[in-house]
């Protein structure tokens, strides 16, 4: 699942805009770990949370782009690279979704949403974004990892 679509400038996004009686947080906590994360234009750092950085792989919690596609499945991340650098070029919201491939061989399902804006201020702009991991481990693929 690859998306990004121009936002409407004249009616941004409103936080808080849909009803929450519908939404269940513990649910989407026994069934998931999500965390925020931030991109920076204008220095190009993406500052994941704790648990997140760790999923990603990486030991401190701020990096560029390309660090933090290194784990995604080789065949999603020229696709995801197009998406981060729409969202870069035009104020959007994006999602997306690809596997996290463990050094042990497990594969970690990864869902992605965000949104970008200030773009149009002169590389003052942000990202803003969502992870989503399932709780489920699969190792499928794993000997086809093993052949490569």
């Amino acid at each position: 699942m690859f998306k990004i679509a121009k936002t409407n400038a004249s009616a941004p996004l409103m936080r808080g805009s849909l009803e929450l009686n519908d939404n269940n947080p513990e649910m989407l906590a026994q069934f998931s770990i999500s965390e925020s994360w931030v991109g920076d234009f204008s220095s190009g750092v993406i500052r994941l949370q704790e648990r997140s950085a760790r999923l990603h792989g990486l030991t401190l919690p701020e990096c560029g782009l390309l660090s933090l596609m290194r784990c995604y499945d080789p065949k999603d991340r020229g696709r995801i690279v197009q998406i981060f650098e729409q969202a870069a070029a035009l104020s959007s919201s994006f999602c997306f979704s690809t596997t996290i491939v463990m050094p042990n061989g497990y594969r970690q399902p990864l869902f992605c949403m965000g949104e970008s804006n200030g773009y149009e201020d002169a590389g003052n702009g942000s990202m803003l974004g969502m992870f989503i991991f399932p709780r489920i481990e699969t190792n499928a693929g794993t000997a086809a990892m093993r052949r490569q």
